[in-house]
């Protein structure tokens, strides 16, 4: 004997479609209380790993390109910088997603400021930093380069360079910290690039002072000392 459902033989109740649970409109998000900030912007998301704000989850923009350092290289990094993130001024070059200068934010960090080209990803920044209430940090949108072409009003101590892969923008961005005054006495500098630019275009005066390699990355440390007159 054939069965018959009876609920669909019956006029719909008023009010049944409120009874009735939601869908979500995409499969791989459905809606929850968990899921009401902002909009994902598709690209995925960052953890911060540690401090303050440790295992957050944070939007990445969707923007062609754009990589969060990942977190096995970021723990080895902050595990270098140890004893040196805590109180320092922080400047992230090509901030991108803004792993680096959030994370050292969660650790400590007095400060940053957070260089952005991408319209986009600065929005994805600000929108995250507000996530986070995070005051200590100002996002700017502008070209890194033209950025750092004019005398700094102060140094950093702390900086992060990340640039794009492969668009020759580490030797102009070390050389304008150099020559404008971005760098204090004791500053450290923080280098990710693709792992085939090999020796680095760093100034004469930088030393070296931690170096690894994770699958097509190099990322390296180095301290500022001041040129002789």
């Amino acid at each position: 004997m054939k069965r018959v459902c009876l609920r669909s033989l019956l006029p719909p109740l008023p009010g049944w479609s409120l009874l009735m649970p939601r869908k979500s409109r995409n499969p791989k998000h459905p809606e929850s209380r968990a899921n009401t900030g902002p909009a994902h912007t598709g690209g995925g998301q960052l953890r911060i790993i540690a401090g303050e704000w440790r295992s957050r989850k944070l939007p990445v923009a969707n923007v062609p390109g754009l990589r969060p350092t990942s977190d096995r290289v970021r723990e080895t990094v902050f595990n270098w910088l140890a004893m040196m993130t805590p109180g320092a001024r922080v400047l992230d070059v090509f901030s991108g997603t803004g792993a680096l200068s959030m994370e050292a934010l969660s650790r400590g960090a007095s400060s940053a400021v957070m260089l952005e080209k991408s319209p986009v990803a600065a929005r994805t920044l600000k929108s995250n930093l507000t996530l986070l209430k995070a005051e200590r940090a100002r996002v700017i949108e502008c070209d890194s380069l033209t950025w750092l072409n004019q005398p700094a009003e102060t140094g950093f101590d702390l900086i992060f360079l990340d640039p794009p892969f492969r668009m020759n923008l580490l030797e102009p961005a070390c050389q304008l910290l150099e020559s404008n005054g971005y760098l204090n006495e004791n500053s450290h500098i923080y280098i990710e690039v693709e792992k085939e630019l090999n020796p680095l275009p760093t100034p004469e005066n930088w030393q070296l002072e931690k170096c690894k390699t994770a699958g097509q990355v190099s990322f390296s440390l180095w301290s500022y000392m001041k040129k002789q007159q």
